[in-house]
């Protein structure tokens, strides 16, 4: 693919608990053939170690994002394939790069995804701060007008962080707080991870089967799990 075809969507990664919402959300854009540029901020970089073990390291980020990528939910190693076509997908930016590609608006995106999003992030993307790559690239792609989609994770919410949330909705992002739902059967805690994952998903428009749909018929949740 030449640079002139190639439209990613943007990943951020900002510090809140939850490094496997991220890791589902890539494996599924990457399982859609989409192309991914990914910035991966320094507080999410402690989180990720803290859940995983794993250090995500700029010099060696291609074989760190493997290990990331192939971890399960429950934290077992090799549950999933990661292939070097679907890595040779994604770039990555280091946060403090201001001068990065999606730092401006000609740059070429179809939109940004912020998984998990931390109440540092949200108030910096809400009061349009640009203090790393990541702030800088959400602010760039609400002013381009383009989907936004942020999955808030923290509980619970004060006044101040709602207020902040309702200022990114009228702004046009997609506030999606990381709140799995248990109708589609949920068996394991990938499942639940899969389910947040695939609304991200679902709110960017790029199809996947990370989770089973509600189709109007009660005891769905109670079918077998892998029948999606």
């Amino acid at each position: 693919m030449t640079h002139q075809q190639r439209r990613p969507w943007i990943v951020g990664v900002s510090g809140a608990s939850g490094t496997p919402f991220a890791a589902a959300v890539l494996r599924g854009l990457l399982a859609a053939g989409e192309s991914v540029d990914l910035v991966v901020s320094r507080a999410s970089r402690l989180t990720l170690l803290d859940e995983t073990g794993i250090a995500f390291r700029d010099g060696h980020w291609r074989d760190d994002l493997r290990v990331w990528l192939e971890r399960g939910a429950d934290g077992k190693p090799d549950a999933f394939a990661v292939g070097e076509a679907e890595l040779e997908r994604v770039r990555h930016w280091p946060a403090g790069d201001l001068a990065a590609g999606p730092s401006s608006g000609s740059y070429p995106a179809r939109g940004m995804l912020i998984v998990p999003a931390s109440t540092a992030c949200v108030a910096g993307v809400a009061l349009g701060l640009s203090k790393d790559l990541l702030q800088r690239a959400a602010s760039v792609t609400l002013k381009e007008r383009r989907p936004l989609v942020v999955a808030v994770r923290e509980t619970p919410l004060s006044g101040q962080m709602l207020k902040q949330m309702v200022a990114l909705d009228e702004a046009g992002a997609i506030v999606l707080p990381a709140s799995p739902a248990f109708y589609a059967g949920a068996t394991h805690i990938q499942d639940l991870v899969d389910f947040v994952a695939g609304r991200v998903l679902d709110a960017a428009g790029v199809p996947h089967g990370l989770y089973r749909r509600w189709e109007g018929e009660l005891g769905g949740g109670s079918r077998d799990p892998g029948d999606r």
